[in-house]
């Protein structure tokens, strides 16, 4: 395929999942502090996202259409470059790709119509089919393994974890397709995917391959990398693994950071009217602190000492009475 190929396809997914990524953590400070905003300036701000987002959403899914269509010009000048060589395994491979790409031209083609003719399409319609696409990718890496002992399964393998993340993302977004943190995590799993293309393009067309490592082609889309002997095989995995680590490393610290920026631009603060000071409160605690308890020995207390009186009472009358000062009936 090429050191170009792996360029291009992963520098679109990079621009997509950046575009994806950023889009979507600008909007959710917005959501989160439209609350404490007055109704005007909320309606003001609902007619601009319902504005905004169709063109936003139509900018992703023309980048989405674009690079699906030259991977699928890319598979079809691969395919008839196996045939040429009689190499059976790399047209079938080629013919999966193709498959996988116009699927994604679908998602891409369907969700353009859908912003630009304001289709009554369902997004978990639209969501499905991007979900069946990235199930297909995750499939075609998986199981391509022409050669066990070849180090590009180890990159196809590493492969996997970005492509995970989008299915997962994809089917958050079944259950509430109005929020922005399932297309967020998508954007972030496809920037991870562009990557890891780029790294791969590096790794297996130029120099920098495993030392003691060879790329040998069967065909322009059939390649397998080679090894001189075992510890060369196994320190060619470790580099690969070492690689990925590096990578998820970077795009965690990156995402964090503009993430970060982009909110304290933004002011996304909250809803901070729903908070009291904790002065208030606590001066509330210590008015409802000031209780008694009463007790059962109370009570019999109080009880033994009425029945006392009673009984004194009772004693002073009787003596007033034996002493002649009672009254007579």
């Amino acid at each position: 395929m090429g050191f170009l190929t792996f360029a291009a396809a992963g520098g679109g997914l990079i621009l997509m999942g950046a575009y994806e990524a950023i889009s979507t953590s600008i909007q959710i400070p917005d959501q989160d502090s439209t609350p404490s905003s007055p109704p005007s300036s909320q309606s003001s701000n609902s007619r601009t996202q319902t504005s905004i987002q169709p063109r936003t959403s139509s900018i992703y899914y023309l980048a989405a259409s674009v690079i699906s269509l030259l991977f699928v010009l890319n598979s079809l000048v691969s395919f008839f470059d196996a045939n040429d060589a009689s190499d059976r395994v790399g047209s079938a491979l080629q013919l999966q790709v193709i498959a996988i790409a116009s699927l994604f031209l679908l998602y891409a083609i369907a969700g353009l119509l859908v912003n630009f003719t304001n289709s009554t399409m369902p997004c978990s319609l639209l969501s499905l089919v991007g979900l069946f696409a990235f199930i297909e990718e995750f499939l075609l890496f998986y199981l391509r393994k022409k050669d066990n002992s070849g180090i590009e399964n180890r990159y196809f393998d590493m492969l996997l974890v970005p492509i995970a993340v989008c299915i997962f993302s994809t089917m958050l977004e079944f259950n509430n397709p109005k929020s922005n943190y399932p297309k967020l995590a998508r954007g972030v799993g496809l920037l991870l995917q562009g990557t890891w293309f780029l790294q791969m393009g590096i790794s297996l067309y130029t120099n920098l391959i495993a030392h003691g490592c060879s790329l040998h082609e069967k065909s322009r889309g059939n390649y397998t990398v080679k090894c001189k002997g075992h510890p060369e095989y196994h320190r060619a995995r470790a580099i690969v693994t070492l690689q990925f680590n590096c990578h998820l490393a970077l795009l965690v610290i990156l995402v964090v950071g503009v993430y970060s920026i982009i909110g304290k631009k933004t002011g996304g603060r909250g809803d901070v009217s729903s908070y009291k000071p904790l002065g208030a409160e606590r001066h509330q605690f210590d008015n409802q602190s000031q209780f008694t308890l009463d007790s059962e020995d109370d009570d019999v207390d109080e009880e033994i000492t009425e029945e006392g009186n009673l009984a004194i009472q009772k004693a002073g009358e009787v003596e007033l009475g034996m002493n002649g000062y009672g009254s007579h009936k």
